[in-house]
């Protein structure tokens, strides 16, 4: 097998600690353990009385009975536990469902582009890879239509990103129903990566779980509930899958480890707190990128429907990476190239960050566009 570099990840793994001002990032701005103590209202001796009683050995191999009841509650239907199989986040839930499911021929058809691991994966693993490609007249959605197009008899499995990394589309329910009458009529499995939540209230979502009876979901706390340390993720699938990946568990992680349990565990009992705050700061942020935007003549986005993750059009002479390089050595600011994504000439904006840190992020932003017109 042969991997393709994942564009972001490279990126961020090369320029993230150069940053000054970090607008590049996809989780809603990390929690703090300072607002980690806050969440029980006891200054954390839920968690800190939990760690003290926990030998530090393997832990529960497949994720603590606690923690796979919380992620029962994030759905409507009811979840056997043993389907329920805790990863090294949602990163570890794609490879060991991709693993479980793909064989060398197989047809598997992707959202492109996207996240890229839901397509480069298959490929790699041997499959016959198409792309069901977003559409920016269609706010960065695919075109149902074609998904119809692509499936054949022989279509093992469709992936895809609900809410969409990087652009923040939302897939609702009434699509989703689409994508699965479809996948169905060919018996197909449907990877649906959920890490970021949509927190407007107003979005329809409903996750893929709660859909088809053939879906497998992969999940974290990185994102939507602002603890990437954790590096707690799960993956939630039928019996035959999720005994694929229990196997294919033992070659890649084990454990994710007693403490990181823990964390998760605690931070999904309390996700309420959370996503109140988190709710709060994505829709005041989305409020002062889009008041930014109104007044730059270069730049355009599609508004993310309460996802962490957005996408911004830059009308400029020099090709995105060049742009953003520039960005990053003059202004000390970070944003990902859109061409990272295999997206047009743009840039991930990750608008979630802290508010004073997005606010001058953008003030530097504008800044450099501003150079072009001088």
């Amino acid at each position: 097998m042969e991997f393709d570099v994942i564009g972001v990840e490279d990126w961020l793994n090369v320029h993230e600690r150069d940053a000054t001002w970090d607008i590049a990032q996809s989780t809603i701005a990390s929690l703090t353990p300072d607002e980690l103590r806050e969440l029980d209202g006891r200054d954390g001796a839920e968690l800190i009385e939990r760690l003290a009683r926990e030998p530090q050995s393997y832990g529960w191999i497949e994720g603590s009975p606690a923690f796979k009841a919380e992620v029962q509650t994030l759905y409507e239907h009811e979840i056997d536990p043993r389907r329920i199989l805790q990863t090294n986040g949602c990163t570890g839930a794609n490879l060991n469902a991709l693993l479980a499911v793909v064989r060398p021929g197989d047809h598997v058809i992707a959202e492109w582009p996207t996240y890229a691991p839901l397509y480069e994966i298959p490929r790699a693993l041997g499959a016959d890879v198409e792309h069901w490609t977003v559409r920016r007249e269609l706010g960065w959605l695919p075109d149902i239509d074609e998904l119809e197009r692509l499936v054949r008899r022989d279509t093992r499995l469709i992936c895809i990103n609900n809410a969409a990394n990087p652009t923040g589309a939302v897939m609702d329910a009434d699509m989703l129903g689409r994508i699965a009458q479809i996948a169905a009529s060919v018996g197909a499995y449907v990877l649906c990566d959920e890490v970021y939540l949509p927190l407007d209230e107003q979005v329809g979502y409903r996750s893929m779980a709660d859909i088809y009876d053939r879906a497998i979901v992969t999940d974290s706390v990185s994102k939507t509930y602002s603890v990437p340390g954790a590096r707690i993720g799960w993956v939630i699938a039928d019996d035959e899958v999720s005994g694929a990946i229990r196997t294919l568990r033992d070659y890649t992680m084990i454990s994710g480890g007693v403490a990181n349990d823990a964390l998760a565990t605690y931070v999904l009992a309390h996700r309420d707190a959370v996503l109140a705050r988190n709710r709060a700061l994505v829709l005041s942020n989305r409020a002062t990128v889009q008041s930014w935007i109104d007044g730059q003549p270069r730049v355009s986005w599609v508004a993310p429907r309460g996802v962490s993750t957005s996408y911004i059009e830059l009308d400029i002479p020099v090709d995105d990476e060049t742009f953003c390089l520039r960005l990053l050595e003059e202004y000390g600011v970070l944003l990902v190239p859109g061409s990272r994504f295999g997206l047009p000439c743009g840039a991930r904006l990750g608008y979630c960050a802290r508010p004073d840190v997005l606010r001058e992020g953008l003030r530097r932003l504008g800044e450099a566009l501003a150079d072009f017109d001088r």
